[in-house]
């Protein structure tokens, strides 16, 4: 692991999934009024979990199991966007290229988490617990 990592916000999976988050954000403001607590709810909710989670599995670090459970907590909340994009995309709240760029940006966390998971035990620390 990178001894330069000394927060959660130093990790490029946060900070892409931060992004993706305030995008949607952006996005979603267009949506019309009766999707303000179903649609436009749902996918800013998801999109905010991924980095929460990210946030939550730097935190338990010190537990590999725990860490990896919270990366794959992170990671279905990617899964549940990309449905909610598809969604948009045939609700025609979104442009084709908007789902194009939001789509490929959810795959790029995906295959981050997805890494970070294969070698969780280089995030991890190996401290003893008092």
């Amino acid at each position: 692991m990178d001894k330069r990592l000394e927060n959660f916000t130093d990790l490029n999976v946060y900070r892409t999934a931060f992004e993706l988050q305030q995008r949607i954000f952006e996005i979603t403001i267009r949506f019309p009024h009766e999707e303000s607590y179903s649609l436009t709810d749902q996918i800013r909710r998801s999109t905010r979990s991924i980095g929460a989670n990210i946030a939550e599995a730097w935190q338990k670090r010190r537990y590999p199991a725990h860490f990896i459970s919270k990366l794959t907590d992170s990671q279905a909340e990617q899964a549940e966007t990309q449905h909610w994009l598809v969604t948009c995309l045939e609700c025609k709240y979104i442009k084709q290229s908007e789902y194009d760029e939001l789509a490929k940006t959810c795959t790029r966390i995906g295959r981050m988490l997805g890494q970070m998971i294969k070698k969780a035990n280089t995030f991890c620390r190996n401290e003893k617990v008092d």
